[in-house]
């Protein structure tokens, strides 16, 4: 048959143009090259600017980590320089869930730009803040932006690679939180000091990430690669002489109906529901006693949020943020309380040792910093390690069950010999628990994909997000509640047993617990006496790590093994 001759369609006739193939799988290797995959150049290109958005994420992170004792200071609030730490993951727990779904309706590119005016325009509030509150509140809205960049940068990524997963490529992803990323350079926590040691020295940091972003970055839009989908048809009735393709035309939804599906009720309950069980753990001790009416209606209000949010994610949601049917599965629960555990443990360390240094040493905050790097260097190396050996045994369980006995040994040695007098080798205590700490973070994203549905998969991959920032956000306010209790009820017995009256030991506790320079300007009898009641308090601080760590080790133990 001529090439111009118009063949008519029959019933027998192929609908297929002869130059497609008719199995991708089957397709010679050039076939993919000439397809719309994205060429390597695009892949790092799109891989490196959203690395500028994660690094400066946790570059916030590890200033807030290394000092958060000086800032609080500076606001006279060092025993609520926890919620530096808490709003930013309070925030970011709220806010996560549903940057995915808003990313499916307007376009990964577009929320991605959103996030990062957010996380800047809340880091410039922090620097420029004059009060404890509105640091906190800066801290609020950099932390509804910075929830989503590593969110979204897993959706761009993930999106770009699915493409070229018809040509039989493998990605496997490693995921560290931010919050374990320990010391920075020591020039950037001078030029930090200079700024009255607050963190703006990281806004500068969004701005070329949001240029590069909004330029490099494809538009990722769902529904406008839906749109186009339905268009091809015509286009091939066109190119191909009246033969239209077989392709299904999907009619493109109205963004105001996807928008109204999306789960605010529950995003709302899980919000409230998570604050009000961290604000009894909060100020129970030091605000008000742990009997009174208010602790007990808090714990009761987040029973009730909590039960009102799986109610409604249930029966009610039409899209829910997070499938209820996931806790059902044991070993779902079972790695979620681990990941859980296991984090809250460790970031409860580092919060800890900046302060213990700081206190025992009096060092300045880029030393205190220092001291965080072998748990960094745990954390990367037992997530790398972990990889090789799951991937070389086919086993996760002996990994994991591994990895929490050796957290839960470091929290023991500083238990029992991180008492005041410190040496170099004995601050390498804290490497275990960083190398065990990252075994988890791999091991239980193994675990928890092995035991589920494939199809629940980016679900259940958000519930290690979740519960990770809410495990580092009760380890936090867990931490510096026992730490400030009990070095309050330390140096009130000391002040007393130096027959110091009660007025005054009250305004001693006072000046302690809200300015860590306070043990520079006191007697020295009574700046002995702060050393050693933040000494105690520490070392209760790193019982609750323990604690945390070894029901890790219990659930663990409880998990079934599936076939990889």
């Amino acid at each position: 048959m001529p090439f111009n001759t118009h063949r008519e369609p029959n019933e027998t006739a192929s609908l297929l143009s002869p130059k497609i193939p008719r199995d991708i799988e089957q397709a010679p290797d050039d076939y993919c090259a000439q397809s719309r995959l994205p060429s390597s150049a695009t892949v790092f290109k799109i891989v490196l600017v959203l690395l500028v958005g994660t690094v400066t994420s946790n570059a916030d992170s590890s200033l807030v980590l290394a000092t958060h004792p000086t800032i609080a200071s500076e606001f006279n609030a060092l025993s609520s320089s926890s919620w530096l730490f808490v709003s930013f993951s309070l925030a970011g727990a709220a806010t996560q869930t549903l940057y995915g779904k808003f990313s499916d309706i307007y376009g990964r590119r577009l929320i991605l730009v959103i996030a990062y005016i957010l996380f800047a325009v809340g880091c410039a509030l922090v620097g420029s803040g004059k009060s404890m509150g509105m640091v906190i509140l800066g801290r609020v809205i950099s932390g509804c932006g910075g929830s989503a960049l590593n969110v979204l940068a897993v959706l761009i990524i993930t999106g770009i690679l699915s493409r070229v997963s018809s040509r039989r490529c493998h990605l496997a992803i490693l995921h560290q939180p931010r919050r374990d990323n320990g010391s920075k350079p020591r020039r950037a926590r001078r030029r930090l000091a200079r700024r009255h040691r607050r963190m703006a020295v990281v806004v500068p940091g969004p701005s070329p990430a949001l240029r590069a972003g909004h330029r490099a970055l494809p538009d990722l839009h769902p529904q406008a690669r839906r749109d186009a989908a339905a268009r091809r048809p015509a286009r091939d009735e066109a190119r191909h002489g009246g033969v239209r393709s077989p392709r299904r035309q999907q009619p493109a939804a109205a963004p105001g109906a996807s928008l109204a599906n999306i789960d605010m009720l529950g995003a709302t309950l899980l919000a409230l529901a998570i604050l009000t069980l961290l604000l009894p753990v909060e100020i129970g001790g030091s605000q008000v006693p742990w009997t009174h009416p208010v602790v007990f209606g808090l714990v009761a209000a987040a029973l009730l949020l909590g039960g009102l949010f799986l109610a409604t994610e249930a029966w009610w949601a039409a899209d829910p943020i997070f499938p209820v049917e996931l806790l059902r599965h044991r070993d779902v629960l079972l790695g979620y309380f681990v990941t859980a555990a296991q984090g809250g443990a460790q970031l409860g360390l580092m919060y800890a040792v900046p302060l213990y240094f700081q206190v025992t040493k009096r060092v300045s905050n880029a030393v205190a910093g220092s001291y965080l790097v072998p748990a960094v260097v745990g954390n990367a190396l037992g997530a790398i390690l972990a990889g090789i050996v799951i991937k070389r045994t086919g086993r996760y369980k002996p990994v994991l069950v591994f990895a929490t006995l050796a957290s839960s040994t470091s929290y023991l040695l500083l238990l029992l010999r991180w008492h005041g007098q410190t040496n170099i080798w004995e601050s390498l205590y804290i490497l275990p628990s960083g190398l065990g700490t990252g075994i988890v973070q791999t091991t239980t994203f193994i675990a928890v994909q092995a035991a589920i549905d494939p199809a629940h998969k980016a679900p259940a991959m958000s519930g290690i997000f979740l519960v990770v920032t809410i495990g580092g956000i009760i380890g936090m306010v867990a931490v510096n509640a026992v730490t400030i209790a009990t070095m309050t009820q330390t140096l009130d017995t000391v002040l007393n047993a130096m027959g110091i009256g009660e007025a005054a030991r009250h305004h001693i506790i006072e000046q302690a617990a809200s300015n860590i320079a306070y043990i520079d300007t006191a007697d020295k009898d009574i700046s002995a006496a702060v050393v050693r009641a933040y000494v105690n308090g520490l070392s209760a601080s790193h019982g609750v790590s323990l604690a945390g760590s070894i029901s890790a080790i219990v659930a663990s133990l409880l998990m079934r093994e599936h076939n990889l």
